[in-house]
């Protein structure tokens, strides 16, 4: 079958639609993998438009299932999509919808979270970090067990500028639990306000754009899903390794609802605890008793500022764990008493 007229004006031929797919391979959701299936194509239709424009895009969507969104992104006057698949009881539906738009649909079956993309598509699509994003998207009814970690993952990537990133600042358009979607774009003093919010927040622009009910995926989650839609900054709010501003904002949000010194206290071993954590929040100017969730990111770069310079005076402050040291002090506690 050819491909006839320009790339914008594309479309897939009639298909069966994704409820005759999932019959049809005798598909079933498997719910220890929490995959949940979005049948309604003018709601995938909605999730995509969210994108932006994708006229001659390179597309790479992940966790694409059935297909739904795929179909979707094929109609969207794209280039080339890019699907990446763990659950090879996917793959021949998928193989149908790559059979009904040739040359515009790749598959890989493989794991989203060791895949290199930064391989898949034209160098020249590449762009400079402070222009325009490129023509480079990322697209993902992402199962929940695996969204925070691979937003995390990517997070990490936009601070190296790897990965997805390698591209320039490639926009990512994603469905998450809503209450992990409120979380990414929760502001200062909201409850929801945590270390997602802070570690998507410093290097991205984040908007929740779309609510979907539950009710609309196959089985029904317990809960209604947002797509959240993120633009990777020129430049980041925190100018510290990613590494260290994970750890900051951890162990600031352990205690989220104690002053903000408990937890940010744990930075440091209990012997020097108190006047070092002192020593930090005076000198990064934030009230000690704040609560986490009242921190702003011009607080957290001010510590993470701060913690990097006390890093730098004592080499072996990063690599502290407050859990090790609980660990060797049980142990300790254990064989004293064994020996008394």
């Amino acid at each position: 079958m050819a491909v006839s007229g320009p790339l914008g004006t594309f479309r897939l031929p009639p298909l069966p639609t994704i409820r005759e797919i999932i019959r049809l391979f005798k598909l079933q959701a498997v719910k220890q993998l929490s995959q949940n299936f979005l049948l309604d194509l003018r709601l995938t239709d909605k999730i995509v438009r969210k994108a932006g424009s994708l006229t001659n895009a390179y597309v790479y969507e992940v966790g694409p299932g059935p297909g739904g969104i795929t179909r979707s992104i094929l109609n969207a006057g794209i280039a080339e999509l890019l699907v990446v698949e763990k659950d090879s009881r996917f793959i021949p539906g998928l193989q149908m919808l790559s059979d009904a738009a040739p040359g515009k649909l790749r598959i890989v079956h493989g794991d989203v979270l060791t895949f290199k993309i930064e391989r898949a598509f034209p160098e020249s699509l590449k762009r400079q970090w402070e222009d325009d994003p490129p023509n480079v998207h990322i697209i993902g009814n992402l199962p929940f067990s695996v969204s925070t970690p691979l937003i995390i993952k990517w997070l990490e990537n936009v601070s190296h500028r790897n990965g997805p990133f390698a591209y320039g600042r490639t926009q990512m358009t994603l469905t998450f639990q809503k209450e992990v979607a409120e979380r990414l774009i929760a502001s200062k003093g909201s409850k929801q306000r945590s270390r997602l919010s802070i570690m998507a927040q410093y290097l991205c622009g984040v908007q929740h754009v779309l609510t979907i009910p539950g009710r609309a995926f196959v089985p029904k989650p317990e809960v209604d899903v947002g797509v959240v839609h993120f633009t990777p900054l020129t430049q980041p709010k925190i100018e510290q390794p990613f590494k260290l501003v994970e750890k900051v904002v951890q162990n600031a949000f352990q205690f989220r609802r104690k002053y903000c010194y408990r937890g940010l206290g744990m930075l440091f071993p209990e012997a020097q605890r108190m006047e070092r954590t002192g020593k930090l929040l005076e000198s990064a100017d934030v009230d000690p008793t704040l609560r986490p969730t009242q921190l702003s990111v011009s607080h957290f770069q001010s510590l993470c500022d701060v913690y990097r310079k006390m890093c730098d005076e004592d080499p072996h402050l990063f690599a502290y764990n407050f859990r090790e040291e609980l660990r060797h002090t049980s142990e300790k506690r254990e064989r004293d008493d064994g020996e008394s």
